[in-house]
């Protein structure tokens, strides 16, 4: 998960009964096989004093910074999100280095041709 990022923030008050996903975000973060796969991302906590409901906010290597509420979003479904993020960069990337634009426009009228590797008799023999 941190192979995408380069700093992650967790915001929240620890007297906080919300804080329940930043804690566990921050346990997955410290993890020594996280840590491995990405050693330059900071991870930093900061404590808060107020009212104001736990948050993760994210960087990722490309420079694009997201705030995730912690108090509505479990943990699983904040790394999802960032794993999700990471593989749409690790695209985005792949074709680039390939000498493509991206995003990739695909023509309105190939979005409704039919795909030639699938074969639909082999499909219902087998169903039978």
């Amino acid at each position: 998960m941190l192979k995408f990022l380069s700093k992650v923030r967790i915001e929240c008050n620890p007297l906080d009964p919300r804080k329940t996903a930043c804690m566990e975000l921050l346990a997955q973060c410290n993890a020594r096989k996280a840590k491995e796969s990405n050693p330059a991302c900071q991870v930093e906590m900061h404590r808060r004093t107020d009212d104001h409901p736990p948050q993760v906010v994210v960087t990722y290597v490309n420079g694009v910074e997201e705030a995730i509420d912690a108090a509505s979003t479990p943990a699983q479904a904040i790394r999802q999100r960032i794993l999700d993020r990471g593989q749409l960069l690790e695209t985005e990337q792949m074709f680039r280095e390939a000498g493509e634009s991206w995003p990739v426009i695909i023509p309105e009228k190939e979005l409704h041709q039919s795909f030639p590797g699938i074969k639909p008799k082999k499909a219902e023999e087998k169903s039978q």
